[in-house]
């Protein structure tokens, strides 16, 4: 049985403004369909079937658009997804941060009828990122549930806006080149980063003590960040990473979305290169 999996919709988008002063950075067009859709599609294909989103800036406007079921077509395409929304600014009127966003969905996240404090794996990615190629596959789920990890991310090479990238990478003996450990190196240590490319396989118990002491399922909707939490497993051997040479855009200013709605080169039917970094 496939995991679920958590699209990240909350971000108020200021990269972006003004083309989200009135629209949410998700529904923005890309090439004649909203932006999360193509992560949805993605996600279809791979034979996901239930999709948490969290929503905060015009929310309603994301619920609006796909309700609760989105349905690939044709249907030869993938599976329905069946949708729940984690209503941030309607519950806590703002934003609660990634680990923050996470912690209070959790409930939704897991099988149906299974108590409160159950563990469960699942997908993260944000849906102002362009993957058009990854694979969410089922031998990857397989491999990250038998692996005692908290977290398994996809690592890219920098893009031009992103130099510093965000963690570093370890190849143990005897693995293939492009699997190994993600390390915490901050600024100050020397060593090759790479970027994260927000997409993950993660494990619920990141989102409690001693990893995160936000209390169970968020109610009072506190703010937190996702970071701290990685490098703080990292720092114990227990986030894995991959490499993904695959085509990668973070669309996050209005001048890469319009790269990649005029094309760009590496995407399906994409031809121009321009500041989005193709791999």
């Amino acid at each position: 049985m496939k995991v679920p999996a958590m699209l990240l919709a909350a971000g108020r988008g200021e990269r972006l403004r003004p083309l989200t002063d009135a629209t949410p950075k998700p529904l923005l067009t890309l090439r004649g369909k909203p932006l999360m859709q193509w992560s949805m599609e993605a996600l279809s294909r791979a034979g996901v079937t239930r999709l948490v989103v969290n929503t905060a800036w015009l929310g309603e406007q994301i619920e609006a658009c796909f309700g609760s079921v989105f349905a690939p077509l044709p249907p030869s395409q993938g599976q329905a997804l069946q949708i729940r929304y984690s209503h941030e600014e309607r519950d806590f009127g703002a934003a609660l941060e990634t680990a923050g966003g996470i912690a209070r969905a959790l409930p939704l996240l897991r099988p149906p009828a299974a108590s409160v404090q159950s563990d469960c794996l699942f997908w993260l990615l944000a849906s102002d990122v362009l993957v058009p190629d990854f694979v969410f596959s089922q031998a990857a789920e397989e491999r990250f549930a038998a692996s005692g990890k908290l977290a398994h991310i996809w690592l890219v090479p920098n893009p031009a806006h992103h130099p510093g990238g965000d963690f570093g990478f370890s190849v143990p003996p005897g693995k293939p080149h492009d699997v190994g450990l993600a390390l915490n190196l901050p600024p100050s240590e020397p060593g090759l980063r790479y970027t994260y490319s927000t997409i993950g396989l993660y494990h619920s118990k990141l989102f409690s003590p001693p990893w995160c002491d936000i209390p169970a399922n968020n109610p009072q909707g506190l703010k937190a960040p996702l970071a701290p939490l990685l490098r703080a497993a990292m720092d114990n051997g227990l986030v894995s990473a991959e490499l993904y040479r695959g085509a990668w855009a973070d669309v996050g200013t209005p001048q890469r979305l319009e790269q990649l709605n005029q094309g760009v080169r590496g995407f399906p039917d994409f031809d121009t290169a321009g500041d989005v970094k193709i791999l």
